[in-house]
């Protein structure tokens, strides 16, 4: 049985679904390695200009796969390929939309933090649990929560371990949209065929503009911005949204 489902539910949207529901969806080795290949494939293809992460209606994914790690010891995780595999996802240039409905947990609220725009069902719950079994979030948790949401929300989150719901989520930044329960994956899909619409080369751009300069000087990271500017002057699809624009008609862009 797959273990990651890759569909095409619109034109220029790829759908990415975990595929684990006896155990609620939870990261194991396996897993993680077949879903890098997908976002391998998927960022190779240029039909392709937005995708969509999900899980089902129980869980987004419960995190990672305990039974694996429970046996292992300091060099074994060291040796665990978890960082490794999830640079194929980290470094998707195209926009990535995370639809979460149920159970989003430690390695499941990582995985999920590596999306772009992140929709949550109503009854969603998200949380880094990992501190109540001896450990800590190790694929970026304790890095991404902070930035994303401040010190004080992430460290009352880390140290408990405690989730919070999708609502609690909204207000603090965690996630950019609720959805009704149930509704995550509607909502997720039209938002990527709306970005999927827009000009291919602009979308990465800003995507990687955003990423990049949060690391950045503000000074530098302007710069970066003027430049990606000017680049974007050279492309048909700019020509093509000014004209379309003046035309008065919907632009069709290419990705040229």
């Amino acid at each position: 049985m797959a273990l990651v489902i890759v569909e095409q539910p619109k034109e220029g949207v790829a759908l990415v679904r975990l595929n684990r529901p006896e155990a609620r969806n939870a990261l194991s080795v396996p897993l993680r390695r077949e879903l890098a290949a997908a976002f391998t494939v998927l960022a190779a293809d240029e039909a392709i200009r937005a995708a969509v992460l999900t899980g089902d209606a129980r869980a987004f994914a419960a995190g990672a796969d305990l039974a694996e790690m429970a046996d292992l010891d300091v060099r074994g995780a060291m040796a665990r390929p978890t960082q490794a595999l999830s640079a194929p996802i980290e470094k998707f240039p195209k926009p990535l939309i995370a639809a979460i409905e149920g159970a989003c947990l430690g390695g499941g609220l990582e995985l999920a933090l590596m999306a772009d725009i992140l929709v949550a069902g109503e009854g969603a719950r998200l949380g880094l649990p990992e501190i109540k079994v001896g450990v800590l979030p190790g694929n970026g948790g304790t890095q991404r929560l902070p930035r994303l949401v401040g010190r004080p929300a992430a460290m009352l989150m880390l140290l408990t371990g405690e989730p919070v719901g999708a609502r609690r989520a909204l207000e603090m930044g965690l996630i950019s949209e609720l959805a009704p329960e149930g509704g995550a994956l509607d909502r997720a899909l039209e938002i990527a065929g709306r970005v999927g619409a827009m000009p291919p080369i602009a979308a990465m751009l800003i995507k990687e503009l955003v990423n990049e300069g949060a690391e950045a000087s503000l000074p530098a990271a302007q710069t970066m911005e003027r430049r990606a500017m000017a680049l974007l002057f050279a492309t048909d699809d700019r020509q093509e949204g000014v004209r379309a624009f003046l035309e008065k008609r919907r632009p069709v862009f290419r990705g040229r």
